[in-house]
Formats: structure tokens, C-alpha cells, sequence
């Protein structure tokens, strides 16, 4: 036989088994370490290594036997070298702004600016004879401090020899005067990094400050800007080292989109068409630009100036539209204006910069759904204020049902931007081979994307009919009747949508029954949504309520019974059993049934679903149905707490459907259980609420049968449970028993029911019985804690208040001390719960 040591001599073996694994790992990674420097080549003076002895010991890359050698360092380190060269560059620079602003106190700002003007010219020169000596990095640092000085230079200019110049006019000729110094210095010497980006940086600051000067409106500024923006584009593109065209990207990206924003805001509150024809032409300029950069630009930085182009173009052209229209009408005419940039899949563009265009033109469309679509679902969210008042009185008309804080005149644009895009998305799907051969040039949409367009379309198609009948205010009978048709026919299609998708996937044809599937998914889930909002909607009158809900409970049953698919099946079923329960709730209200009156009505639908469970069997749908059964159950519990008699005749009829249940093989686990707590539970309150004080009368004529029923069990069945046998039977006593000894205050009771608690669990460990070892045991604890309870609590508070702290610490490191021992032991008790019945 094989010997099994003890869990803690196996541990000690494992990790010492482990300590050797690491060990060996450690020896052959020294080992590959000189393998890899013996194998490097050798430097000519270099010693000559030999192979080492196997094992460990040796330093990888030196001989066998001989100390390490020390490289000697060739030159101080680069990151110390640059160091030092940034700060000796700094402490020149506040040196030179000292002595220009206020050191010097007898030299005036003339002659300072002499003497520094001398300074920049020797901080200009300097580099140029380091470079030829290869000092390349001190050359940097002082073309750094010549940077800083040209900067007081100009300062000093200005205080010198023109002090009554305009500040903004100067700054202005001074950054272009810079811009030209710094790029021919840069050019001179191209070995230095910092004067080319120091003039692309200036070249920013000409044009707009001198605009700024002349006092300018704001359309000259916007010029300016984007003629800023455009030379830095073509540095960008051209220029030379990549801290260049990061600086001019970093200026694109700011002068472009302060000329961008300039434009907008000027088209934004132009006050007609004429005084939009600026801000436009500004705007259409800055698309161009656009365009033409991402002609030569890299994909990525191609895609977004097709992106900047096309939104360009749609604010100068919709702006000049828009201010001819009302203002309801302002954003259909940005649509339009977006969806016509769709025609550039026909036009002779990069593929990159097409990409960029489309993308324009949906970020247009999903502007317009963020500015549409908020008015549906104050449509679909409306009604939950009827909640508050069920059959009112039917209202005058859809909107009144919908409240009064929606301005409905704002929102008459919004049902004709959700049916363009829909009638575009639903042509797309219909047409989807002939539109992947136009935009074939730009790319190939897949199968997803065809599902996306026909899902937008259904989805955007169902919100445009609601709105519009809640924007025209038609009457609130017409509105019940157009939403329970919209939500018949979003069943129609998840249904059909749902077996084509099936059959699709059965013929193997996936790039339509992608489609189709999402068609299907969209269209359940509006279905369920648009019944909700229907259901609430109806809540204003009684016939409607009736009417709509029944409608509901007819569609939902049908298209479960209709469909195949599993999860479409099993949505639309929980569905038509949730609006099964509001109808019962609806005919509770109808009869004036107080709410605890009203919930043994409401189990009407969780007997259905038992029936229905029973019929389906194994079918994957009959679980979701079952439970949401349960659901209504749980809730006509909770409208049945308030009055115990009816709690405990509710209780008891759950309980009969859990045993109805359980009467099936694959329910029998769960549902037994259920309906034996149920059972005992309804009995418990029944005596509650009888105000009993000897349950014991009631509770052992049902615990003897019940031993008796469990001993034959037993007998015929001796692998059957304990708790199966004896649990219910004894429960129905102990636990009763129990609660009324807890608030018993005389002495019998209490005894008995220990006397009795301890005879159960010496049967049950005598006869190996889990139930009555486990019951009889916890009922004789909590006995046993409810009579020594006044003795403890008298004990503790004559205790002093630090020792119950030091007796738990030293309880905590007595089981520390004895962890593996508890385990084990803990261990043993489980395994021996385990093996009895």
C-alpha cells in the first residue's frame, strides 16, 4: 500500500522540493549568462576566457580564476554631461534677465542693451566654433541662452528705441523679425536642434497679434488664424526634424482650431444669409486647407483633415442656410448638408481622406439623433407620471398624457431628422451589395455593419411614428391604439427576423443572418420597451387598461409560441406572464380589494406557470417562466404581510404550488424544500396571528405523522435523506417551540424542549442521522444561550473591562498555535457530516 504522510510533514517535502527547483533555476541562468558574454565578440586586447567547470562560482564574461576587472569610464556620463549643460544654461540666462531689468543700478537700460546685444552676439557665435570642435551638446546649451537673450534683446529694443510704440504692434514685428533670425541661424547651423523650432514657435504670434493691434473684428482674426495654421501645416509636412513638425503640428492643432471656432461662432450669429457669407467662406477656406494637407499627410493625420474638411464644409454651408430658416428647422439643414457629404465616395480622393469625409458626415447624423432623440424618450417616459393617478380619466389628447414640460413647438424638426436617417439607413439595408460596390474605393463595409443600418433603421423609424403622433396631438384613444400596433408589428419582425436568422445559420449563410439577427434583437427589445410605455400609457382609463393589457398578454403568448429561438422564446413568455400578473392586479383594483385582499388573486398566474412548467418539462424555456411566476408570488407575499391571516393563507397556497412543482423529478431539490419552509411558515403565522401560547397542541399532531411517514420512507428507502424523512416533521415542532421559549419566561418549557432537543441529537448521532444530529443540536444551543443568558450578562458586567480583550487574544493564538490541528479536525467533521443521511 501506499504511504500518505500528513498534511504538514507533505508540505515541509513540496517546499523543499521547491527550494532545490529554485536552486538548480538559479545555477543554469548563471550558467547561460556566460554563455551568452563568452559568446560576444572579444575586444582585441581582451582576455581569453576558458571554459568553466560545471556548476557555480564563476562570474560570467571574465577567465576562470581571475578577479573581475573595472572598465575604466572613457568620459563623464551623458545624462551628467546634459545635466550640467542645462544648468549652467540656466543660471546664464537668470543672470542675463537680472542684468537687463535690474542690475547695474548706475548704467542706464541703453547702455545694458549695448552690452547685451555684445553678449548675443559672442552666445550667437559661440556654437559655431563648438560644432567645428564636435562639442555639439554645449553648443545646444548655449544656443539655449542665445535664444533667451534675443528675447531681453527685444525687450531692450523696446525700452530704448521705441518706448511710445504700441506693445501688442511690437511684440508683433519683434516675433516675426525672431521667427526670420532663428530660422536662417537654424538653417546655417543644422546640426542644432532648438533654433528651428524656437522660429516655428514664433512665426505663430505675427499675424495674430497684429490683428489683434489693429483692431480687428473677429472674422480678420479667424483669417489670421488660419493663415497662421496653414504655414504650420506646410512645415508640418516639409519641414525639416521631427522637433520641427511636432512644434508646427502642436500650432496646426491650436491656430487651427481657434480659426475653426472663430468661423463657427461668427455663423452661429450671423443675422441672415449675407452676414453668414463671411464666416462660410472662412470656414469653406479652412476645409480646403484641410483636404489639401491630407493629400500628402500620413493615413492616420489624412483621415482626421478629411474629418476637419468635411465638418468645415457643413458649418459654412449650413450656415448660410441656416440663418434663411427658422430656428426650428436649424438642424435639418446641418443634416442635409452632412448626408451630401456622403458623395464623396465618388470623388477622386485618398483613401484615407475619403474615410475621413464619411466620418465627418456621421459625426453630422449622430449630432442631429443626439438632438432627436431625447423628444421619444420623453415620449416613451412620459406616462410614468400616470402611475401616480390610475384611471384619472382618459386625457385630451397624446400630449396631455405626457405631461406639459415638453415644448412640443421646439421639437416639430425632430420626427423629420429621425425619418430622414431612417429612410437612409433602411435604403442602405435594403440595397447593401449595390452600396458595397459604390464604396468600394474607401473600403468594404462588413456584415455588422449592414445589422447596425437595419436595426438604426427600424429603431429610428418606430421613435419618428411616436413622435409625430405626440407632435401633432392626436387623441389619446388613437395614440393607445398606434403604439399596441407598433409593438405588434416589432414582434412580427423579431419573430420572422429571428427564424431567418436561424436559417441562415443552419445554411451557413452568416453575412445575412447577421443581419437579420440584429434586425431581430433591436426589434425585441423596442417591442418590450414600446409595451411598457403603452402599459403605462393606458393607465389613464380603465378600458384602456384592459384593452392594452390584453392586447399585450395575446401578442407576447403568440410570439412565444411562434418563434424558435430559445432566447426570443423565453423573453417574449416572461413577458406575457409579467402582463398576465398586472392584469390580475388591474381586476383586484376593479373588484376594490384592499391590497392583502388582493393577493390571493394574484396567484392566479403563478398557478398558470406551475401548469405551464408541468407542460414544457424540460424545455429551456419553462425555468425562465417559472420564476418570473415566482416573482408574482414573492409579491403577493409582501402585499399579504400587513394582515397575518391572509400572510399565512397566502404562505400556505405558495406552498401548495411549490409542492406542485415539486411533484416533477427536475424541480423536486429546490422546489420540496421551498414548499416545506412555506408549509411551516404559513403555520407559524396562523398561530401568530391566533394568538396561541402552546403551539405544541397544534404542531405535534403534524410532527408525529410526519416521523411516522419518514420512518417508512426510510424503511423502503434507506438511502433516502434524513432531512427528506424527519426534517419537516421535527422543524414544525423544534422551531416553534423554540421562538415561544425564547419570550417564555417560566422554566417548563425551556426544559422540555432542552430534554427533547438532546434526546433528538443523541438519536441522530447514535443512528448517524444528519437531520436530527444538526436540529436537534442547534435547537439545544440556542436553549441552552437563552437560559444562561442572564447568568453571562451578570458575569460580565462583574468582569473587569480588559480581561473578555485578553481572553480573546489568547483564545486567537491558541488556535493559531493549533491551526493545522483545527483544520484537520475540521476536516474530519465535515467529512463525517458528510457521510450521514
Amino acid at each position: 500500500m501506499e504511504h500518505v504522510p500528513p498534511p504538514a510533514e507533505e508540505l515541509a517535502l513540496l517546499d523543499r522540493e521547491l527550494a532545490q527547483l529554485d536552486a538548480r533555476r538559479a545555477q543554469l541562468l548563471t550558467r547561460r549568462a556566460w554563455l551568452v558574454s563568452a559568446l560576444q565578440p572579444q575586444a582585441p586586447n581582451a582576455a581569453r576566457w576558458s571554459t568553466p567547470p560545471v556548476g557555480h562560482g564563476w562570474a560570467p564574461g571574465q577567465p576562470w580564476g581571475s578577479a573581475p576587472r573595472a572598465a575604466k569610464p572613457s568620459g563623464p556620463p551623458r545624462s551628467a554631461q546634459n545635466v550640467l549643460l542645462t544648468l549652467g544654461g540656466l543660471l546664464l540666462t537668470v543672470a542675463a534677465v537680472a542684468f537687463t531689468l535690474v542690475s547695474w543700478g548706475s548704467m542706464g537700460i541703453g547702455g545694458r542693451s549695448a552690452v547685451l546685444a555684445l553678449v548675443t552676439l559672442a552666445a550667437l557665435a559661440a556654437p559655431v566654433v563648438l560644432l567645428r570642435r564636435k562639442l555639439a551638446a554645449t553648443a545646444e546649451a548655449l544656443a539655449a541662452l542665445a535664444l533667451v537673450l534675443t528675447l531681453l534683446d527685444a525687450y531692450a529694443v523696446h525700452a530704448v528705441a521705441a518706448p511710445d510704440a504700441d506693445g501688442l504692434t511690437f511684440t508683433a514685428v519683434a516675433s516675426a523679425v525672431l521667427a526670420a533670425l532663428w530660422a536662417a541661424y537654424g538653417l546655417a547651423l543644422g546640426k542644432l536642434h532648438l533654433p528651428l523650432p524656437a522660429a516655428v514657435f514664433f512665426v505663430q504670434w505675427p499675424l495674430l497679434l497684429g490683428a489683434w493691434a489693429a483692431g480687428a473684428p473677429a472674422i480678420v482674426v479667424g483669417w489670421a488664424l488660419l493663415a497662421t495654421a496653414v504655414v504650420d501645416g506646410a512645415i508640418a509636412l516639409w519641414g525639416k526634424g521631427p522637433g520641427v513638425r511636432v512644434t508646427a503640428g502642436i500650432g496646426l492643432a491650436v491656430m487651427g482650431s481657434a480659426a475653426l471656432l472663430t468661423g463657427l461662432g461668427e455663423s452661429l450669429t450671423a443675422d441672415g444669409p449675407l452676414g453668414a457669407v463671411l464666416p462660410g467662406a472662412l470656414l469653406l477656406t479652412a476645409g480646403v486647407a484641410a483636404l489639401a494637407g491630407a493629400w500628402r499627410a500620413p493615413n492616420g493625420y489624412a483621415q482626421l483633415g478629411g474629418v476637419v474638411a468635411g465638418l468645415a464644409a457643413v458649418a459654412a454651408v449650413g450656415g448660410v442656410l441656416r440663418a434663411a430658416v427658422p430656428g426650428t428647422w436649424h438642424v435639418p439643414v446641418y443634416l442635409l448638408c452632412g448626408l451630401a457629404l456622403l458623395s464623396v465616395v465618388r470623388a477622386p480622393l485618398p483613401r484615407s481622406a475619403g474615410r475621413g469625409v464619411l466620418a465627418a458626415a456621421g459625426a453630422v447624423v449622430a449630432g442631429a439623433l443626439l438632438w432627436a432623440v431625447p423628444p421619444v424618450a420623453a415620449v416613451l417616459l412620459g406616462p410614468v407620471e400616470l402611475v401616480a393617478e390610475v384611471w384619472a380619466g382618459a386625457p385630451d389628447g397624446f400630449r396631455g398624457a405626457l405631461g406639459e414640460s415638453m415644448r412640443w413647438s421646439e421639437t416639430a424638426a425632430a420626427p423629420v431628422v429621425l425619418a430622414v436617417v431612417a429612410g437612409l439607413l433602411g435604403a442602405a439595408y435594403r440595397w447593401w451589395p449595390s452600396l458595397v460596390r459604390v464604396a468600394a474605393p474607401l473600403g468594404t463595409p462588413g456584415a455588422a455593419a449592414r445589422g447596425a443600418a437595419g436595426a438604426g433603421a427600424l429603431a429610428l423609424g418606430w421613435g419618428t411614428l411616436l413622435l409625430a403622433a405626440a407632435t401633432l396631438g392626436v387623441p389619446y384613444p388613437v395614440a393607445v391604439a398606434l403604439e399596441t400596433a407598433l409593438v405588434a408589428g416589432l414582434l412580427l419582425v423579431a419573430v420572422r427576423g429571428a427564424e431567418q436568422g436561424t436559417g441562415a445559420s443552419a445554411d451557413g449563410t452568416g453575412s445575412a443572418a447577421g443581419g437579420r439577427s440584429a434586425v431581430a434583437v433591436t426589434a425585441l427589445v423596442a417591442a418590450v420597451g414600446g409595451a411598457v410605455s403603452v402599459g403605462l400609457l393606458s393607465l389613464a382609463a380603465e378600458a384602456a387598461t384592459y384593452a392594452v393589457f390584453g392586447a399585450l398578454v395575446v401578442l407576447f403568448a403568440g410570439a412565444a409560441l411562434r418563434t424558435r429561438a430559445v432566447v426570443e422564446q423565453a423573453v417574449c413568455a416572461v413577458a406575457a406572464v409579467v402582463w398576465g400578473a398586472v392584469l390580475t392586479g388591474c381586476a383586484a383594483r376593479s373588484l376594490e380589494l384592499a391590497p392583502h385582499e388582493a393577493a390571493p388573486l394574484l396567484l392566479v398566474v403563478p398557478a398558470v406557470t406551475v401548469l405551464l412548467g408541468a407542460r414544457l418539462r424540460l424545455h429551456p424555456v419553462a425555468l425562465p417562466v417559472e420564476l418570473t411566476g415566482a416573482l408574482g408570488a414573492l409579491v403577493a407575499v409582501g402585499l399579504a404581510v400587513p394582515d397575518a391571516p391572509f400572510l399565512a393563507l397566502v404562505l400556505a397556497l405558495c406552498g401548495v404550488l411549490a409542492a406542485g412543482a415539486a411533484v416533477r423529478p427536475e424541480r423536486r431539490p429546490a422546489a420540496g424544500y421551498v414548499a416545506a419552509v412555506l408549509f411551516v411558515a404559513a403555520t407559524w403565522v396562523r398561530l401568530a396571528a391566533s394568538e396561541v401560547s402552546a403551539p405544541e397542541a397544534y404542531t405535534l399532531p403534524v410532527t408525529v405523522p410526519a416521523l411516522v411517514v419518514g420512518v417508512l420512507r426510510r424503511r423502503k428507502d434507506p438511502e433516502a435523506s434524513s432531512w427528506t424523512a424527519y426534517g419537516p416533521g421535527l422543524a414544525a415542532t423544534l422551531l416553534p417551540s423554540l421562538a415561544v421559549a425564547w419570550t417564555d419566561p417560566d422554566w417548563l418549557r425551556p426544559l422540555l424542549l432542552g430534554v427533547a432537543a438532546l434526546v433528538i441529537t443523541l438519536l441522530g448521532a447514535k443512528y448517524r442521522l444528519q437531520a436530527l444530529l444538526l436540529l436537534g443540536g442547534a435547537v439545544l444551543a440556542l436553549d441552552t444561550l437563552h437560559e444562561l443568558a442572564p447568568y453571562v450578562v451578570q458575569v460580565a458586567g462583574a468582569l473587569p473591562r480588559w480581561l473578555p480583550p485578553a481572553l480573546a487574544g489568547l483564545l486567537l493564538l491558541a488556535v493559531g498555535a493549533t491551526y493545522e490541528q483545527r483544520l484537520r479536525d475540521a476536516r474530519k467533521l465535515k467529512d463525517l457530516l458528510g457521510r450521514m443521511r
